[in-house]
């Protein structure tokens, strides 16, 4: 059996990132920038106060009075000069007038009517200290033109669309999403809303997987479940091709079992890479191709089937979309039970509780691979690596955060 290390770069080598595209502004969320970006200008474009109040000149620092010459709102341009003695009412964002280097916070001062519409005084006064650069948000101070504000693979979050709406990018070059096409396998399984009879089971696998590769950036294409037939297989798997997916994900049906056809069908229609890797749940992972289309066939069992996705199908994706940086977070935690495995590579689910800036993890109970209200109640995967059959309390494991 294939390390589990060696099985992910082996799927990961036959993969790149997706073309690019262009897309507004408002369709860019979560998706991965295709090219650095450079800011067009500096931010802010010019001086500004941070604050409602008054612009004045720092030199006037001895002066209790000064007179009020103009009245600045945001989006204007000053079109004064101050002199000494001088102030300008002036409005959170505004750009400064010539001649001022400082604001006055309007609470700091004699003007108590704040209401909108309220004309400005005449004069105000004021007794605490005045320092150049108080409450002025500097042209430049966040960035200079030509900075590189993002850089390419970067998923973009929700304040970087606002960076590049301020930057006034209203189309971004990213990677198109990855498109995969998802299908179960089995007799036992019908749709979540159909009545259970004896011997069947709700088709709950393409649910929680095709939540998870919709997280990862893909487009899902779900195609239901394959009968255990060699033509109902075939059929969907048809299908997926016909959809020009960038991968087809399965689960249940690569086992050894009597009616477990997918394997089969992937070896009679193109490759097999490899069939098995050596990890706790999911040791009969498929990768191939069928019809020239990348295959990643994952166990059927609900447990199995999510690690697999998380181990392999999820860094795929991540390739295909274009992430540079996309690996799962893991952590170190401190293990608060003796824990059991088998000497493959485990991934055991568990939660964490934080004491004193160290993480300690308990098993969420059960480790079958059926066991799908464990995975529910955890928020980590600890990772016990292969040739390891106990570790004790107290010792650190690495986890993925989920």
């Amino acid at each position: 059996m294939l390390s589990v290390t060696e099985a992910r770069e082996r799927i990961l080598s036959c993969f790149q990132a997706a073309e690019e595209e262009t897309l507004p502004l408002n369709d860019c969320a979560n998706r991965v920038l295709a090219g650095d970006v450079p800011a067009p200008h500096d931010l802010p474009l010019f001086d500004n106060s941070s604050m409602d109040g008054f612009a004045v000149r720092s030199a006037d620092a001895s002066l209790i009075t000064l007179s009020v010459v103009a009245d600045i709102p945001a989006g204007s341009v000053p079109m004064v000069t101050l002199t000494r003695g001088q102030a300008a009412r002036i409005m959170t964002g505004a750009q400064l007038p010539n001649g001022a280097d400082a604001v006055i916070p309007v609470e700091d001062t004699d003007f108590n009517s704040r209401e909108a519409g309220t004309s400005a005084p005449k004069t105000v006064s004021f007794t605490k200290n005045i320092r150049s650069g108080d409450n002025v948000r500097a042209r430049g101070v966040d960035l200079h033109a030509g900075d590189v504000v993002l850089q390419k693979g970067r998923k973009l979050k929700p304040q970087d669309l606002g960076l590049l709406a301020m930057l006034g990018f209203a189309n971004v070059k990213v990677h198109k999403k990855p498109r995969v096409a998802l299908l179960s396998s089995g007799d036992e399984l019908v749709e979540v809303d159909a009545v259970l009879t004896a011997g069947k089971i709700h088709d709950s696998n393409s649910y929680a997987l095709a939540a998870l590769m919709q997280q990862a950036g893909a487009e899902v294409i779900r195609l239901g479940v394959a009968k255990d037939t060699r033509s109902s297989v075939e059929g969907l798997l048809q299908q997926a091709v016909a959809q020009n997916v960038d991968l087809i994900v399965t689960s249940a049906g690569v086992s050894v079992g009597a009616f477990d056809f997918i394997k089969e069908v992937i070896e009679s229609n193109g490759r097999l890479d490899f069939w098995r890797v050596n990890m706790r749940p999911g040791k009969p992972v498929v990768f191939g191709e069928y019809n020239a289309t990348p295959f990643i066939g994952l166990p059927g069992n609900p447990v199995s089937a999510f690690v697999g996705l998380e181990v392999f199908v999820r860094p795929t994706l991540e390739k295909l979309s274009g992430q540079l940086d996309g690996n799962r977070r893991t952590v170190n935690v401190r293990c608060d039970e003796e824990i059991e495995s088998d000497g493959r590579e485990s991934y055991l689910r568990a939660r964490i509780r934080d004491e004193n800036g160290v993480h300690f993890a308990t098993l969420t109970g059960p480790q079958g691979s059926g066991n799908l209200l464990s995975l529910v109640q955890a928020d980590a995967l600890l990772i016990i690596p292969a040739g390891v059959k106990c570790v004790p309390v107290g010792q650190d494991v690495e986890a993925i955060l989920l």
